[in-house]
């Protein structure tokens, strides 16, 4: 019974804080809506200012996870869960999370091939979505590498945040913002989906309850700015002569930022 409840406390701590962001963030604009023109909306999405009041939920998943790793009592808490689950209730584990986690992002390409359409074309959405995984995998790998927790079942160092968390809910967020205006069902189902797969992750004996829940908390904080940035990429891009951009590289397992500059005819690019 103590287990349980203890799983339930997960859960709810995961699900209904971000069902409760997404329904908050239902006003959130889009690259594209019927009543403007392409070029005015463009305009309008690339003056908008970056939405701080629509980070607090992912922002405070984040900071709990932090705080943890100098805290005490919640670095207990975390022990407490593991022994519940893991060493008083010993089970095998269940690798279905692997796949879980993008099945968020599966379901938006899914959806539209059936018929059902999104707020962004084919190129819009896969950029957005890419860009996502971009700032999730920077911010994954770097802070392990940072932190270097290790894992409750002792296999590496790694376990500060869950990588697979974070990648479930950032997919779940494409869900909804892509789905949000056609159903508020398709942002819920994503947001289970991620959940299960959190709750898998700590089943599974593999992270911690603050691995999750900051994982949970980059996910959906990296596909809000991918939001957000991509409309400036776009304007960047069509924009006249003296245009410059930088961008994110990576290559032979080094990486930095990339400056291209476009003076006229005439491209540089510098590493």
């Amino acid at each position: 019974m103590q287990l349980k409840i203890k799983i339930q406390v997960i859960a709810l701590l995961l699900l209904c804080g971000n069902l409760t962001y997404a329904q908050g963030a239902n006003r959130d604009s889009v690259l594209t809506r019927p009543t403007l023109s392409n070029s005015n909306w463009q305009l309008n999405q690339t003056r908008q200012r970056f939405p701080f009041t629509k980070m607090a939920v992912p922002a405070f998943m984040i900071a709990y996870g932090f705080t943890t790793l100098n805290s005490h009592g919640l670095k207990d808490w975390n022990k407490e869960i593991r022994e519940d689950i893991w060493i008083e209730s010993p089970h095998k584990k269940n690798h279905i999370d692997n796949l879980l986690q993008f099945s968020p992002a599966i379901a938006v390409y899914g959806l539209n091939m059936a018929g059902i359409k999104g707020k962004n074309n084919f190129k819009d959405r896969s950029m957005i979505y890419l860009m996502s995984n971009v700032l999730v995998n920077a911010s994954v790998f770097s802070i392990k590498k940072i932190t270097h927790v290790r894992r409750p079942d002792g296999s590496a160092y790694n376990s500060f945040p869950s990588g697979h968390t974070a990648e479930a809910f950032a997919s779940a967020e494409f869900l909804h913002q892509e789905y949000k205006d056609v159903s508020p069902w398709y942002g819920i189902a994503g947001y289970a989906a991620a959940t299960a797969t959190g709750l898998l992750r700590v089943y599974n004996n593999k992270h911690w309850l603050s691995d999750v829940v900051t994982g949970a908390g980059i996910g959906i904080a990296s596909t809000k700015i991918a939001y957000w940035l991509y409309p400036k990429f776009q304007s960047g891009r069509h924009r006249n002569s003296g245009n410059t951009i930088i961008l994110p590289y990576y290559n032979n397992g080094g990486g930095g930022l990339a400056m291209v500059c476009n003076l006229g005819n005439i491209q540089h690019r510098y590493n």
